[in-house]
């Protein structure tokens, strides 16, 4: 076997990581203003970069061969005179021993020793300081040269002895997205699947979790056929239900309305209930409409307005803004001031009388039991601020829910994005919402019971201001004049979902030449390549033999075509062990940037044989990065990646953290993926995810740092002072937040997470029968924190394990266990200065920092292109791909780190285009 391997490689990987690392850093908080900042730190330490150093670029076509001779002359010895005393007999340290590995790692056993022996060395972990010998510098950058050149070789050796295989399912998250994109909806075609198991470089997509048993099959079976029966229609055109909302019915109208109702319903008590007509609930509806006429009077305040019953809540009220009047109402559950037409909406000019959403309110709008069963509602409304003055822009959430009982309701929030109030009081402006109905959760006893008795089966949108911030102000009320729901909302018939299922019309003579039409068209896009004519003649079959036992053409095919959707060719993302495929190759593409679907452009490119070319492909990641379904990678890979799962499920203990919010939770999960896509859209380092002096922050956060003048709660970039002690991931409240235990901090976790998540990096696994921490002993109950776990640290059994990870977790003491800045403990000042392995210091976050952007930017580099390839291919990263993280990690850092730059590289190398 003859190998092209250029001394590019060899001469690149003498000068890894270890060149960058001094034996021991030192990382304090600057003690003078002449210190450099941390971004002239990370400018710095961008330059000292060990990939920077100039690279010949000679090649030779001579098959590998291992350096031996240089390691008997210089590296065994520089081994000898300082590891082997500790390592070299058989009562080694640790039961680790370097004097019987194999030197040849192109062709022994021992390569993944010898990676383990070169970390070491690179991170000045070993030699320990303490030890009796120390290496000098000359022989410890001598031993990682060779270590790294000859590992490079090694992979690279293993790497040509065969391309990688890999064969899983979607996960469920590609699954949904690629039968959205199939049909061109948004529903959530996955919610009856089960999660997946993370791997062990924290991802679901990886092949080794994704396996599919019988019971899988059968559940991925039944949503297919329901994704393509959502998707399809029948019949003619549903006529929807209107309702044209405004808020003038809130005044005298309303009056008429308690009055009416009190009237009928006490002359249905009087004249006799039905038998199934609970008399004391008819009784209390009386009492709620009695009390609502006594809270008929007229308020100055929106926010003295009593709360009535349930409808009106938080100080929501309804003004005349020509008279200044202003009502607070009240709505008995079951009963609505508005009622449905089956009359377009047409919007009325602006009206005086609006509805009144102070920061924090909230309205009901009962709509009865009248929402069809499925399809789409548009609830649009027009809406102004309070006041034009000021910074800060009210928004608006929308919420679903009903209430059967006075003992049973249930609300949830609809609307994935909360809209900004931005428009004037003098120019109103429309918003709206889409909702798919059939992805709510409806009310068990819609249209099984009599509207205002009980179980009651009415049905509500609930509007609510949650404006983030304090302020109690105009600025932060909202104005609305007019509302209107449209259900189902249907913009063309038949819907785009069904012609992609159904092209338009196929009025063959034979239903068989029907059938062929729209399978000729599915079944490419479904299977994500060309599919042979036997492959069709299956399909056909299978039509043929199954439609005497449907009742019409489209019953048969939507079998048909599940059968298409539970097929391996849709379900399984497959590479062939020879090599990948033009079809696979951009399913691995658009899995990757899109998790779903190739697109039609993509298929032909494949189809051509063009999609292969380094060039091509980095055009299309271009491309795709700017269509819309690019979201689905800035939330996955963020999410993954940063073990964000943790986050989804975090309890916090409210008794210690009174103030801490449901909304300032989700502000949490959003920032590390606002940041994320900031840094890919702008291109910027991926540096900046260990420090940037900027952030994206809305104003719920911002409070919650202490950064001023940040209004609203859309995310946006802010500049940040030194002093605010943010700026990349480090510092992120939602992540120190997750690797708490809600209650305190917790060193370990957040030790340990910058270890695996960050660094790749990971600690061993504890030994078995670790002793725990005894609370019961008064002694440890004194000692602080940090004094426990040096303590922990110092019993023989857990010192190994936690010398490496304790450090790291103490430097982020000064923040609480919801990622809060603190400068003491129970009135103890925090101590966060720790020492790592290699006495190396940190002190605190800003020493982390400053250690890590001045020593462990090669390793973060790395790291993250581990991390991504991972990834993008959907299969844990081996021993034969190092050689290309490493070659594309040396040119993501002399092309300026950038991420959107990282994604580029990624796709044009042979990792991707090949195996």
């Amino acid at each position: 076997m003859n190998f092209q391997l250029t001394t590019v490689m060899i001469l690149l990987a003498s000068c890894i990581a270890g060149a960058q690392t001094p034996s021991v850093a030192i990382a304090q908080q600057p003690t003078t203003s002449d210190a450099p900042t941390l971004e002239e730190v990370k400018t710095a330490g961008a330059l000292r970069s060990s990939y920077r150093k100039p690279i010949p670029q000679s090649q030779t076509n001579a098959a590998p061969q291992a350096n031996l001779k240089t390691f008997r002359a210089e590296i065994e010895p520089a081994l000898r005179k300082v590891c082997y005393v500790c390592h070299g007999s058989a009562i080694a340290e640790g039961e680790f021993r370097v004097d019987t590995l194999d030197p040849d790692l192109l062709h022994g056993e021992d390569v993944d020793w010898w990676v383990e022996v070169r970390n070491a060395l690179s991170n000045g972990e070993m030699p320990p300081p303490d030890a009796d010998i120390a290496m000098a510098d000359a022989d410890r950058g001598k031993v990682i040269d060779w270590l790294s050149s000859q590992i490079l070789v090694a992979s690279q050796v293993k790497r040509s002895e065969g391309p990688h295989s890999s064969f899983r399912r979607m996960t469920r998250y590609e699954f949904n997205y690629a039968l959205q994109d199939l049909f061109g909806l948004s529903q959530d075609f996955g919610s009856d699947l089960l999660p997946e198991t993370v791997s062990e470089d924290g991802f679901r997509n990886s092949s080794e979790m994704l396996q599919m048993t019988s019971l899988q099959f059968a559940t991925y079976r039944d949503a297919a056929r329901e994704a393509l029966e959502f998707a399809t229609v029948r019949g003619q055109r549903p006529e929807p239900v209107c309702f044209s909302i405004t808020m003038d019915k809130a005044g005298p109208y309303y009056e008429d309305w308690v009055h009416e109702n009190i009237r009928e319903l006490e002359r249905e008590l009087e004249t006799g209930l039905d038998p199934d007509v609970n008399i004391q609930l008819h009784q209390d509806i009386i009492g709620d409409f009695k009390n609502a006429r006594e809270r008929m009077g007229r308020t100055s305040s929106p926010r003295s307005g009593g709360r009535g019953s349930g409808r009106s809540r938080r100080g929501a009220t309804f003004l005349n803004r020509e008279t200044g009047e202003e009502w607070s109402r009240s709505f008995p559950y079951g009963f609505s001031l508005w009622k449905p037409t089956d009359l377009k909406p047409v919007p009325p000019e602006t009206l005086p009388f609006v509805l009144v959403l102070p920061h924090g309110g909230g309205q009901q709008i009962d709509l009865g039991n009248h929402l069809p069963d499925r399809g789409t509602v548009k609830l649009r409304f027009r809406a102004s601020r309070a006041s034009a003055e000021g910074d800060s822009f009210p928004s608006l959430r929308l919420s679903f829910g009903y209430r059967p009982s006075n003992n049973s309701s249930r609300e949830y929030v609809l609307s994935e994005e909360d809209i900004a109030i931005t428009a004037s009081p003098d120019a109103p402006q429309f918003y709206e919402w889409l909702i798919p109905l059939d992805g709510i959760e409806r009310n068990p006893y819609l249209r099984k019971s009599r509207l205002g008795m009980r179980p009651n089966p009415s049905e509500y949108f609930s509007l609510s201001n949650v404006h983030q911030g304090s302020e109690q102000t105009e600025q932060a009320t909202v104005h609305i004049d007019y509302i209107e729901v449209t259900a189902p909302f249907v913009d063309e018939w038949p819907p785009r979902s069904h012609q992609r299922v159904f092209p338009e019309q196929t009025q063959f003579s034979d239903e068989e030449s029907n059938a062929r039409k729209v399978l000729a068209s599915f079944m490419p896009k479904a299977w994500r390549r060309p599919v042979s004519e036997e492959e069709l003649a299956g399909r056909l079959e299978l039509f043929q033999r199954i439609r005497p036992a449907y009742g019409d053409f489209q019953e048969a095919m939507i079998e048909v075509l599940a059968s298409v959707l539970s097929s391996p060719h849709f379900l399984y993302l497959t590479q062939s062990s020879e090599a990948i495929t033009d079809s696979e190759l951009a399913s691995r593409l658009s899995f990757f940037l899109w998790s779903s679907q190739p697109d039609e452009e993509l298929l032909e490119l494949a189809a051509s044989g063009r999609i292969g070319d380094p060039g091509t492909l980095a055009h299309q990641a271009e491309r795709m990065l700017a269509d819309p379904r690019a979201e689905r990678f800035t939330r996955q890979f963020p999410h993954q990646w940063l073990g964000m799962e943790l986050l989804d499920f975090l309890q916090v203990d409210r008794r210690a953290y009174p103030d801490f919010s449901e909304e300032l939770k989700q502000s949490m999960q959003r920032e590390p993926i606002e940041f994320f896509r900031y840094v890919l859209n702008e291109d910027r380092s991926i540096i900046d995810f260990l420090h940037a002096d900027y952030a994206l922050l809305n104003q719920n956060l911002a409070e919650h740092y202490g950064v001023e003048q940040v209004f609203g709660n859309h995310f946006q970039k802010v500049s940040l002072a030194p002093e605010t002690k943010r700026g990349g991931l480090l510092a992120q409240a939602g992540l120190l937040a997750m690797n708490s235990d809600g209650k305190d901090s917790h060193p370990l976790k957040r030790g340990i997470w910058v270890l695996e998540r960050l660094l790749h990096d990971p600690p061993p696994p504890p030994p078995p029968a670790v002793p725990e921490i005894d609370l019961t002993d008064p002694e440890i109950l004194k000692m602080t924190l940090k004094e426990r776990i040096e303590d922990h640290r110092n019993k023989p059994a857990c010192a190994s394990c936690h010398a490496k990870i304790d450090p790291w977790g103490i430097a982020f003491e000064n923040f609480d266990a919801v990622g809060a800045w603190r400068d003491d403990i129970n009135g103890k000042p925090v101590d966060s200065t720790s020492s790592l392995y290699n006495h190396s210091e940190l002190a605190g976050m800003e020493g982390l920092k400053r250690y890590l952007l001045e020593n462990r930017q090669d390793q973060f580099a790395r790291a993250m292109v581990h991390k991504l390839a991972s990834y993008a291919l959907g299969r844990p990263l081996s021993f034969a791909d190092r050689a290309e993280v490493e070659r594309i990690a040396a040119r993501l850092r002399l092309e300026g780190d950038g991420l959107r730059t990282l994604i580029r590289l990624l796709v044009e190398s042979d990792l991707f285009r090949t195996t």
